[in-house]
């Protein structure tokens, strides 16, 4: 039997289960209590068992765990040390619930006997994140005795189900709390330990989880309705992957696709330039769908919104989820996502086929005009977004901002100019700019030896410059940031705040400009900086990037963009008109 303490043996066999489970990356934050899995996982990255990630920002590390997970749907652990070290991680944390990422929080803890003592770096752990994980367990404080290893093992395959929304709930994070007493750090003990700590045979793990596709659900119900006037509407889904599913449908019944910019799937089946059709009111009382399909959150368009509260449409949803998004209270029908596959054959071929032709015809009016527009704005953050999106490579990765930048792409972009298999994802669960940066890293590491880039705004980047703060002895992505700094939050010129008679109050408390010299803050930090005025400029980098993380910033005008977009709309009108 191995000679080793409680804490060690508590956190050696969590790690290898978690590695029999299918991890393959850690994110570890230094600390003092959380001393015995940082050797763990060190000994595990130095075996080349799982590849460990330190940070030195809570935040930051747990957006990165996030960023790792987001595409590769594979659970992955942040471990911390006790007390605000954790509270730090529950913006990362929120943001992984709404979206349904995968993510296990390991905190370590203080024993019962220091907790409510006033003991240094310890509060109430305790369901610390509330309703916000799938699933929270306390371990035992470990001791040297025996019948503890298959128990943590155990709660290790929990663990991973629960995050993972097996067999029957969401994906999203869970929580283990580990009290732990000294010693901290390996010790030369001089007795063996009481059990055997191995795992099952085979490198196998101690609890077999089933996949969602060994057990299907019961299908119940007529499926969905070949409804000839169907618009499908696709916006953010947890598995990018998804977007493929109901895209394909649309294919097979015929009917007009409008997407979100998100996911990775055939978009030369997406109308081009779709938020314009919809912006075009009398257009669209002559070519109003009948029905209304949805797959993900629709978040992005507020034309959306007034189409699907038209008393005239019927709203229905598909969800990969046990729940599902309606903001606007106007869902008629809910179909499980097993529909879509079931429903090919009903409704192939089933569209009006002239109502149909009508959207073909609209997206072709309208993409030349709005081209025109987008192109004669540079510099402007439509310009930066469409020529970032048409010229990322085959295969590549875009994750992009909230606030203007994920706008601006939804508006810019022509999805039938995007390469193949181009992966978009952003944080979209609460849609908040914390941690873009390091989700930015997180999903590069999890895509070695492909293109991947993020499209910011120079808040959005500022506000989680600490992702940059990566060790020299730590996995380096190879990522290309691009930053549109218009000095400020130009995003609160195009909503109501923006209207002229406010603008006494603009500038300070919405627009917040912070004159922050970006190219001195890479320096600091080692970072390639870049700035770039030239359109072919930034399609070379985004195109063929250099080697590791740079940045490259491109400065427009913060004044303008609410006319930008008024312009854009017109342009669309009178292509349609």
């Amino acid at each position: 039997m191995p000679k080793v303490n409680p804490s060690l043996a508590l956190a050696t066999v969590i790690v290898d289960e978690l590695i029999r489970h299918g991890v393959t990356d850690v994110v570890l934050c230094p600390g003092s209590r959380s001393a015995p899995f940082a050797y763990a996982v060190h000994a595990a990255d130095q075996e080349g068992r799982l590849r460990l990630h330190v940070r030195v920002d809570e935040r930051s590390a747990a957006f990165t765990a996030l960023g790792l997970a987001k595409a590769s749907r594979v659970p992955v652990p942040v471990i911390t040390t006790s007390g605000t070290a954790v509270a730090n991680l529950y913006p990362a944390v929120l943001e992984a619930s709404q979206a349904s990422v995968p993510m296990i929080v390991i905190s370590a803890d203080r024993p019962a006997e220091l907790r409510g003592t006033g003991a240094n770096q310890t509060t109430d752990q305790v369901k610390l994140f509330g309703r916000t994980t799938r699933w929270f367990h306390e371990t035992a404080t470990p001791e040297r005795r025996e019948d503890q290893n298959g128990t943590w093992r155990s709660v290790v395959g929990r663990a991973i189900a629960e995050s993972r929304g097996l067999p029957s709930g969401d994906p999203g994070p869970v929580h283990l709390n580990i009290p732990l007493r000294e010693p901290l750090v390996p010790t030369d003990d001089s007795e063996p330990w009481p059990e055997s700590l191995e795992g099952r045979e085979m490198g196998q793990p101690w609890l077999s989880l089933r996949a969602p596709h060994s057990h299907p659900p019961a299908v119940t119900g007529p499926g969905i309705a070949p409804v000839p006037r169907t618009l499908v509407v696709l916006g953010d889904l947890p598995d990018p992957n998804q977007a493929s599913e109901l895209s394909e449908l649309a294919a097979a019944a015929g009917w007009p696709l409008i997407a979100e910019p998100f996911g990775r799937y055939h978009r030369s089946r997406v109308s081009p330039h779709g938020p314009l059709l919809l912006s075009a009111a009398d257009w669209l009382d002559a070519n109003r769908p009948e029905r209304v399909l949805i797959g993900g959150r629709v978040t992005l368009s507020r034309d959306i919104g007034r189409l699907i509260r038209h008393p005239d449409v019927s709203v229905e949803v598909v969800t990969p989820l046990t729940t599902w998004a309606d903001a606007a209270h106007v869902v008629r029908r809910v179909h499980d996502w097993a529909d879509i596959e079931r429903s090919h054959s009903a409704v192939a071929g089933c569209v009006d086929r002239a109502w149909a032709a009508a959207w073909r015809k609209a997206g072709a009016a309208v993409g030349p005009e709005a081209d025109k527009v987008i192109d004669g704005s540079w510099p402007s953050g439509l310009a930066v977004a469409a020529t970032v999106a048409h010229h990322l490579p085959a295969s590549g990765g875009l994750y992009v901002g909230s606030s203007n930048s994920v706008r601006d792409l939804d508006l810019g972009r022509d999805p039938q100019r995007f390469a193949k298999d181009v992966v978009l994802v952003a944080n979209r669960g609460l849609a908040g700019i914390d941690g873009t940066v390091s989700s930015a890293i997180g999903l590069a590491l999890s895509r070695p030896g492909l293109t991947t880039a993020a499209l910011m705004g120079d808040l959005t980047f500022l506000h989680d410059s600490n992702g940059l703060l990566i060790g020299p002895d730590e996995p380096v992505p190879d990522l290309t940031i691009v930053v549109v700094n218009d000095d400020g939050g130009g995003i609160f010129g195009t909503l109501e705040q923006g209207r002229p008679e406010l603008a006494a109050s603009l500038e300070r408390v919405f627009s917040t400009p912070t004159r922050t010299r970006i190219a001195d803050l890479c320096a600091a930090h080692g970072i390639e900086h870049e700035l770039v005025t030239d359109r072919e400029r930034l399609a070379e980098r985004v195109a063929h990037p250099s080697k590791g993380i740079h940045v490259v910033e491109v400065p427009i005008a913060r004044d303008g963009q609410r006319g930008l977009r008024e312009q854009l709309y017109a342009a669309a009108a009178k292509a349609l008109a």
